[in-house]
């Protein structure tokens, strides 16, 4: 069994082999597909008046601050017409999936952070309200599994719910590799717009888990998220952690085969 990360955007920038490829894994081996969709939100934000707040943690890493109404956006946009563009194009090609977001069948349950620790513009350490995101606590991988036994491919949206039943938002990456880790599949693929790693513009083909963990602090902020994934979904029991480029033909296949990727492994 494979989870795929997908970008919300991807529905335009993935290779045209792709759906196919998708469904030739789908049938072999059964595929959960957990989407983002942040550039996507921005944009709905931005339409809507909403101007988008980022903050920076001490160690660097930048992320978008959700206030309440910024959540309801994102589930709007992320569970609404990302996912349903994703599942529409999944059953265009014959592929029976089904569309849901993390509060479906409390399929992601998350703990609201209460509090931030921030970097404000003058450059010091600033604790500010937690907001609507939220840090991943719980699967429902009894409920995945049922879907998978059907016969039918989920499509997560990266939307959980809190212990006081609200929207959070959470990280999709991370997403995929609670999903992953929790229902027990054996890989977790992060479909991205480049080759995998680069470092020193030179595609990194092979870590192992401890070298992913140490070379980590030291990458930029889209990678590195993907690469804390991967260590937390290899952490979790998943034996391979894999990021490869949707933009080439066949990415899943590909990766699969550990062509022209990042292949993360136990020792």
């Amino acid at each position: 069994m494979i989870t795929i990360k997908i970008g919300g955007s991807v529905v335009d920038d993935l290779h045209p082999s792709t759906i196919l490829d998708i469904k030739k894994a789908a049938e072999t081996e059964g595929i959960i597909v957990v989407h983002g969709g942040g550039k996507e939100v921005t944009k709905v934000c931005e339409q809507l008046g909403k101007e988008p707040k980022f903050v920076t943690s001490p160690s660097g890493i930048k992320s978008r601050y959700t206030d309440k109404e910024t959540a309801e956006i994102f589930t709007m946009v992320m569970s609404g017409r990302i996912n349903k563009t994703i599942v529409q194009m999944l059953q265009k090609n014959g592929i029976n999936a089904i569309g849901l977001s993390g509060v479906d069948a409390k399929v992601i349950e998350a703990d609201r952070k209460k509090k931030l620790l921030i970097v404000n513009e003058k450059g010091r350490k600033q604790a500010i309200d937690g907001g609507y995101t939220g840090k991943i606590r719980e699967v429902n991988s009894k409920f995945i599994k049922s879907l998978l036994d059907q016969g039918l491919t989920p499509v997560i949206s990266p939307i959980a719910m809190s212990e006081e039943s609200e929207f959070l938002n959470i990280d999709g990456d991370r997403a995929a590799a609670y999903v992953a880790g929790k229902v027990g599949c054996d890989k977790v693929l992060f479909i991205t717009n480049v080759d995998g790693l680069l470092m020193d513009d030179k595609l990194v083909p092979k870590l192992t888990l401890a070298e992913a963990k140490e070379i980590r602090p030291k990458i930029g902020p889209g990678m590195e998220k993907k690469i804390l994934a991967s260590t937390e979904a290899l952490d979790m029991g998943v034996k391979v952690a894999l990021i490869g480029n949707g933009q080439r033909e066949n990415p899943i296949s590909s990766a699969i085969a550990h062509d022209n990727c990042t292949v993360i492994e136990h020792e």
